[in-house]
Formats: structure tokens, C-alpha cells, sequence
């Protein structure tokens, strides 16, 4: 049985939170929260994937190895988001290998357990898809960040992707490892680096692993603003 921050936590994941309480309890019931030290693995590209996961606490990257070795981050997961849902329904092998990059909790959700769920109660078949089209509307707009915006301005996109509220002043923490967040968002770590020195003019102060946010809108303002522009407010 969860405890009460796993819980509350689990219930207001997009995944979860629009579930009837009936049927949240059940699929809470025939879930497990396992924790994850810093590298250590979640599953392998290629293993068949049996569970959908909710990220309690903590970092999780799902990552590929390319032909010729190297590492290419597809996204990482944070504090209340899903991932593995489209493959663990159809019983599909893992196009990807998740890890964990900081200590981490993740709650596991057998797939059995949804599609259970789902006979029970099949609109809520409206969350899964919905929870599936925001992995993909999240693939979109990295993919259009890479092409139409500064390096500044995808850094800017990323914190406020962090942020718990909408507006005012704010303070995320960041994964330890700055090499993942470059790789996430198509950057090499020096140009990371180089973006949050630039960030300074639109109000964000980085103290180790927290980016401090003076002022949400103005942020928001300075990531969708021209590039051009952008680039010489940097």
C-alpha cells in the first residue's frame, strides 16, 4: 500500500488524476515503489515491457545507444510524469533504456493492472490517450526548439517546464548532471553552460543543482521572442 505522499503524488500524475477514486484505488493497489540510486538501470532497450511508470522523486532518463556508441537522450522524467505507457499495453519490446540520474523513487504500474482498469470502466481509455499524446506533443516541441529557437531559449523552455505554479518568482532543481540536460535538449555542455550565463539578463541565477527564477512571465517573454532578438538581449 502506498503511503500518503505516494499517493498524493500517484493521484495527481496526468496519468492517474482524472481516474474515477474506485478505480485509482484498484490500479494503486497492484502498484510497487521500488528506489533507484544514482546509474542505476530501470530496464533495457529490448526487454519486453510489462509496467507503465510514475516518477515519485528524482530523475529518470530514457536514453539509446546509437550504431556507433554513443548516447543519445530521448527524455528525461521528473516528480509526477509517466512514461512506457503506448509499448507495455501491446506487451512491445522497449525502443529505449531508461536509468536513473539522480537517487530516485518510481512507482510501477503492471500493465495488467490498467487494462483491467480499462474493462472496468473503459473511459478511461480518454486518460491514457491523453497521457500518450503529451509524450508526443513533448517529442514536437523539442524537435521544434531545435529548429526555431537560441540555445538560450531552449534552456528557457526547460525550467519553465519545471515549474510548479505560472507566475511569480521560482526556484527548480536541476539533475546533478548537467551533461544529461545538454543532451536532452541537443546541446554539447559548454553551450549549456554558455546559455545559463546568458540567462542572467532574463532573471535566472544557477546555484549548483537549483536554477533560481526571478520572475516566471519574464522568462516565458524571453523564450518565445524572436531568436534574433534573443540572441542580442543574451
Amino acid at each position: 500500500m502506498p503511503n500518503e505522499r505516494q499517493s498524493k503524488i500517484a493521484r495527481n500524475s496526468l496519468l492517474l488524476k482524472s481516474f474515477p477514486e474506485q478505480i485509482r484505488e484498484m490500479v494503486l493497489n497492484m502498484s510497487s515503489w521500488s528506489d533507484y540510486d544514482r546509474g542505476e538501470t530501470l530496464f533495457l532497450q529490448g526487454e519486453t515491457a510489462q509496467a507503465i511508470h510514475i516518477v515519485m522523486d528524482g530523475w529518470v532518463k530514457l536514453y539509446r545507444i546509437s550504431p556507433n556508441g554513443g548516447e543519445a537522450i530521448v527524455n528525461v522524467f521528473t516528480k509526477g510524469e509517466s512514461f512506457g505507457e503506448a509499448v507495455a499495453f501491446r506487451g512491445l519490446a522497449y525502443p529505449v533504456s531508461a536509468e536513473a540520474v539522480t537517487s530516485c523513487e518510481v512507482m510501477r504500474i503492471p500493465s495488467i493492472a490498467l487494462l483491467e482498469a480499462m474493462r472496468k470502466e473503459p473511459e478511461i481509455a480518454v486518460s491514457m490517450i491523453a497521457s500518450t499524446f503529451a509524450h508526443l506533443h513533448s517529442l514536437v516541441s523539442q524537435l521544434e526548439q531545435l529548429k526555431a529557437q537560441t540555445g538560450p531559449q531552449r534552456v528557457a523552455e526547460f525550467l519553465l517546464e519545471l515549474c510548479e505554479q505560472e507566475t511569480g518568482q521560482c526556484e527548480v532543481t536541476l539533475p546533478y548532471d548537467k551533461f544529461l540536460i545538454a543532451g536532452r535538449l541537443g546541446m554539447k555542455p559548454e553551450s549549456l553552460s554558455r546559455s545559463f550565463a546568458r540567462l542572467k539578463s532574463a532573471g535566472v541565477r544557477i546555484n549548483r543543482n537549483h536554477a533560481e527564477i526571478d520572475d516566471i512571465e519574464r522568462l516565458r517573454t524571453f523564450s518565445e521572442e524572436d531568436p534574433v532578438e534573443a540572441w542580442h538581449k543574451g
